[in-house]
């Protein structure tokens, strides 16, 4: 990747991405773009903009619309009309959630995915879509909505009661922000164009064996509580990006212990 506008770069995924591949001295980043700026600097364009959980409903029920998709449109629009758009790629960060779309933030990204795939198709431009699994890291903004498990460990070692989910047995595809960060580069760098990859560790982890594990490390008094719900299941196929050569540098304890406060 020559040059790179990056929009949604300031936040957990892309802030970390950027720290990994930015070189000030080769200039492979044109621009990380400020929350307000949608223009696009360069053929290239890597895009991660969007809400991050599906409870918007309940108090804005259009901010999943104007976020995933009316911006979205805005910046392929001043893309599109680049001299040398069709000579790059649009790079769009897109979620696990899309396999099984269920409230606001779901549905609008999956329904940007098919917006990009028809608009590319529609003026001959090109796009990758890199569906992201279960993200742990330092992020900042995690909560009972974005990053459950982060959210958790937190009160964990704080000594208070947590609330799980049915039996917490579920199984996820939990990959590291650091590992996310070098998979999305080794996509842009080589993966196909007009294609889907998933970014996972393709591995199910449970989720209550990690709290209980982060539990015992941390020696932590919490009472968990389990609340009536049922949560399914889930990891992807990552095939295509193990074709590509990526590895994950943190599963099992060095996962968990990532995201144990020190």
């Amino acid at each position: 990747m020559e040059e790179l506008t990056i929009l949604g770069g300031k936040g957990f995924v892309l802030g970390e991405y950027v720290k990994q591949v930015y070189d000030p001295a080769i200039g492979n980043i044109v621009s990380v773009n400020a929350r307000s700026d949608y223009a696009v600097h360069s053929k290239d364009v890597l895009y991660g903009i969007s809400t991050v959980h599906n409870y918007h409903v309940f108090d804005n029920p259009y901010i999943d619309i104007d976020t995933n998709l009316r911006l979205l449109v805005r910046v392929l629009e001043n893309w599109r009309v680049r001299a040398d758009s069709k000579q790059g790629v649009f790079n769009f960060l897109s979620s696990w959630f899309v396999y099984n779309p269920r409230g606001f933030y779901s549905i609008t990204k999956k329904c940007a995915e098919d917006l990009l795939i028809d608009y590319c198709s529609t003026f001959g431009l090109h796009y990758r879509i890199l569906r992201l699994g279960n993200v742990l890291g330092d992020d900042p903004k995690a909560s009972a909505q974005k990053n459950a498990l982060q959210f958790l460990i937190g009160k964990l070692a704080k000594n208070e009661p947590i609330e799980i989910q049915g039996d917490g047995k579920f199984h996820r595809d939990f990959i590291h922000v650091t590992d996310v960060a070098r998979a999305i580069d080794l996509v842009l760098s080589r993966g196909p164009v007009n294609d889907t990859i998933n970014v996972g560790n393709g591995q199910a982890w449970s989720f209550k064996e990690i709290i209980l594990y982060a539990r015992k490390r941390l020696g932590s008094t919490s009472p968990i509580v389990h609340v009536e719900g049922k949560v399914d299941d889930f990891f992807m196929d990552v095939s295509k990006i193990r074709a590509l050569g990526y590895s994950p540098k943190y599963i099992d304890e060095d996962l968990y212990d990532s995201i144990i406060p020190r």
